[in-house]
């Protein structure tokens, strides 16, 4: 019998549950996402011009908010790419810094938006032992949630967060199932 303190069902004896827990709060983007989105609803109600196009420039604390939503995001990518590279048994081609700075590269980042969360479902597929996600269906949907900022503005965040809560959801089931391997040669012989 699980005695209160150890995870139902078997979960310590999975290697990689553990990690788990680890996975981006995407939550808190959300929180964030819905923040920055209240903040536009005023700010537009308060300065039409704004709407209107006559002036660009945002007030302070929306430029603020909407920027400290893109750099949580950015950190929500980083500590993905952190967990995924401490599975035992999987070697992770992408290094965690890798996994943001690229986001800065001009054009490349373009390419980059679609290779990571491939990268991710190509974990998902090789830990399940079968395909169970499509890694282009997982980069496309990162980078047309990408494009939806050019038409929502700050408000586009959330489809961002969305897209990546489809990753790390997949990634979390990924991680609770039991690796299956091969058996070692002086196992199968026993």
């Amino acid at each position: 019998m699980n005695s209160p303190m150890s995870p139902p069902f078997g979960l310590a004896e999975v290697p990689g549950a553990e990690l788990v827990p680890h996975l981006p709060k995407v939550r808190i983007g959300y929180i964030l996402c819905l923040a920055t989105f209240i903040d536009e609803g005023i700010v537009l109600s308060q300065h039409p011009e704004i709407a209107s196009g006559q002036t660009f420039l945002p007030p302070l604390h929306l430029f603020l908010l909407s920027f400290v939503t893109a750099v949580y995001w950015l950190v929500s990518i980083h500590r993905l790419h952190v967990v995924l590279s401490l599975v035992p048994g999987w070697k992770h081609p992408i290094s965690p810094g890798r996994a943001v700075w690229f986001h800065f590269i001009p054009i490349y980042f373009l390419y980059w938006l679609y290779h990571w969360p491939e990268e991710a479902a190509n974990f998902v597929n090789w830990r399940v032992q079968r395909r169970v996600v499509q890694p282009r269906n997982a980069g496309i949907i990162v980078l047309l949630a990408y494009f939806s900022l050019f038409l929502l503005g700050p408000g586009g965040l959330a489809l961002l967060f969305f897209a990546l809560s489809y990753v790390v959801a997949w990634v979390a089931r990924a991680l609770l199932t039991p690796l299956h391997l091969p058996p070692r040669n002086n196992e199968a012989s026993s």
